[in-house]
């Protein structure tokens, strides 16, 4: 089969920083492919990843290079921010057999006020959304349509005024405890693959941020890697949370479901697509992701994947590994 892969940080270069990340999960998915006897194809904006064919892009063209080149393969998988994978999976999933979530789920996860009243609905725990700042408390503050610790912030105070509302940023209660994550393969039948442990650093900003003066006395939130699998005798716990999640939100395909474990589970975010962990996954598990993907797809997922060994690697190893040529 022929086989899109379009990854956004390296079909566009907008985001250098986010490259090394997005070359990561690309190339593991590229080579799971083309381990199965597939051809892939990649849009780039410069970078190479040593597998596969990659076709030239740049960010204003990178939405044709999808529609065009979706036409000629077989299936296809997309990457990208939050707020704009709704849109593009719209129009892969014209184009050819979407691997991924649909335009729908991925709107329904990219809004975290709408994805919060969701999984509430369903009985999920996630932090609570806050209009106003309790003192002694902390908050999480980041934008409403973002994805993963980008521009987000531990804050102790906040003020909803009008400029923090029309900045699309929301602030919800912080949860002490564990920063796991669970990937699997939603579909008709979920298939778990492993329970990671999110290594989530907290540094020292400004007093006050530059782009938001109604926020104060913050400390910025990193992510900054994984282990592969994490093992803990709350796994049964974790994984049926993340399975109600995704099934609330129909999800499809791979998905992250980022959780703080505390006295209880609390989800505070659902990917809709690869995650950074699947650099580590694709070392520890014996089966192809890419094979998995498909058969999902179109056949039938096996009932539970075997893991062998655990994994560890960090944001700036990705940096070494993958970083612009």
């Amino acid at each position: 089969m022929k086989i899109l892969i379009a990854e956004f940080a390296v079909g566009t270069d907008i985001e250098q920083s986010l490259i090394p990340e997005g070359a990561a999960m690309l190339k593991t998915l590229a080579e799971s492919f083309v381990r199965g006897g597939h051809e892939v194809y990649y849009p780039s904006a410069g970078t190479e990843i040593g597998v596969g064919t990659s076709l030239k892009s740049t960010a204003e063209s990178f939405k044709q290079v999808v529609e065009r080149d979706a036409k000629k393969c077989d299936a296809g998988l997309l990457i990208a921010p939050d707020g704009m994978l709704p849109e593009l999976n719209r129009i892969l999933e014209e184009n050819t057999v979407n691997l991924g979530c649909s335009p729908e789920s991925a709107a329904y996860c990219a809004d975290k006020v709408l994805c919060t009243k969701i999984l509430k609905n369903a009985g999920i725990n996630t932090p609570e959304l806050a209009e106003k700042a309790e003192k002694g408390k902390k908050y999480v503050i980041k934008p409403r349509f973002g994805c993963g610790a980008e521009a987000t912030s531990l804050v102790t105070e906040f003020q909803k005024t009008e400029d923090f509302i029309a900045s699309e940023y929301i602030a919800s209660e912080y949860i002490e405890g564990k920063h796991l994550s669970v990937s699997l393969i939603a579909g008709k039948k979920p298939l778990i693959l492993t329970v990671n442990r999110q290594f989530i650093e907290f540094g020292e900003k400004e007093g006050r941020e530059r782009e938001n003066p109604e926020i104060n006395r913050v400390s910025g939130i990193k992510y900054n890697g994984s282990l592969t699998p994490y093992r803990t005798s709350r796994e049964d716990e974790l994984c049926e949370t993340a399975i109600s999640a995704v099934k609330c939100l129909d999800c499809f395909g791979y998905v992250g479901v980022d959780i703080v474990l505390s006295e209880l589970p609390y989800v505070v975010d659902v990917n809709p697509r690869p995650t950074a962990s699947l650099f580590g996954i694709s070392r520890v598990m014996k089966e192809e992701i890419g094979e998995l993907l498909l058969k999902n797809r179109f056949g039938e997922l096996p009932d539970s994947v075997r893991i062998e060994g655990e994994y560890h690697f960090s944001k700036d190893m990705l940096g070494e590994l993958f970083g612009k040529n």
